[in-house]
């Protein structure tokens, strides 16, 4: 397999993922091209490569991974002087092609996962996605991906966009259903630890079953009307948490009597 040279740009979650996934990998990571200083000479400790934030001063790579927000993409890809040969690759799950400069072979390899400062995340279980603008670059970024994970699948803008979506709903939204449960308990003068296991077992759960809908419990899908009623008056004045917990209710209600038919 062909060890690539890679160019990190970025210095936030998805670029340290990156360059700590890339520097356990046959591949090279040659610098780290970043604004933010403080970060990316950590980034460069993490990959045992140079910084820098002038543009003129990046290296001649094969692969240059655009590691930033999508707003910042276009604006970030357009200062950028490129070998045409080389591949330039954001990392956006609902960015476009469009997005890079057509000065270089233009592909997108979207990782599928949620990243944190400082959380160490196994690549070698997450599922990258790839675009790219013709097959030869698709082949070449797809070869690359591998050299990470074998969770390697194609995805045009439109499904990218679906699988985005899905991540929101499973990370950011449980998430903060996590955060809210944790203002309840807290206010019931309990530590967050009490509901940690509750937390893993219900993941477990639904990986386990590969049908999450399969394993739902609780009063709406039993249909307990009373205790949906208690549980609406110990909420009280907050119309918030109230439209949250009747909405979600009414969904559990629903997604039980659809798999039904």
């Amino acid at each position: 397999m062909k060890e690539y040279k890679v160019v990190i740009i970025g210095s936030g979650n998805v670029a340290e993922a990156f360059a700590t996934a890339l520097s356990k990998s046959a591949n090279r990571v040659v610098q780290v091209y970043a604004r933010n200083r403080e970060r990316g000479e950590k980034l460069a400790a993490i990959a045992a490569c140079s910084w820098c934030c002038d543009p003129s001063q990046i290296e001649i790579a094969d692969i240059y991974l655009l590691c930033v927000s999508d707003r910042a993409i276009a604006e970030v890809a357009s200062a950028l002087t490129l070998p045409a040969d080389a591949i330039i690759a954001h990392t956006a799950g609902c960015g476009t092609l469009e997005m890079l400069p057509k000065t270089a072979r233009r592909a997108i390899i979207y990782p599928f996962q949620t990243f944190s400062a400082g959380r160490s995340v196994d690549f070698s279980k997450i599922f990258l996605f790839i675009e790219a603008e013709d097959e030869a670059t698709h082949n070449e970024a797809t070869e690359f991906a591998k050299s990470i994970t074998q969770n390697v699948r194609t995805a045009d803008a439109s499904l990218r966009e679906k699988i985005h979506l899905t991540g929101v709903l499973t990370s950011n939204f449980v998430n903060n259903m996590y955060a809210t449960a944790a203002e309840v308990i807290t206010e019931a003068g309990l530590d967050f630890d009490v509901i940690a296991p509750i937390i893993a077992e219900t993941a477990a759960k639904a990986i386990d079953s590969r049908n999450p809908s399969n394993v739902q419990t609780g009063p709406a899908v039993r249909g307990d009307i009373q205790t949906l009623e208690r549980h609406r008056r110990l909420i009280g004045s907050n119309s918030l948490l109230r439209k949250m917990y009747d909405i979600i209710s009414e969904n559990i209600w629903r997604i039980k009597e659809t798999s039904k038919r």
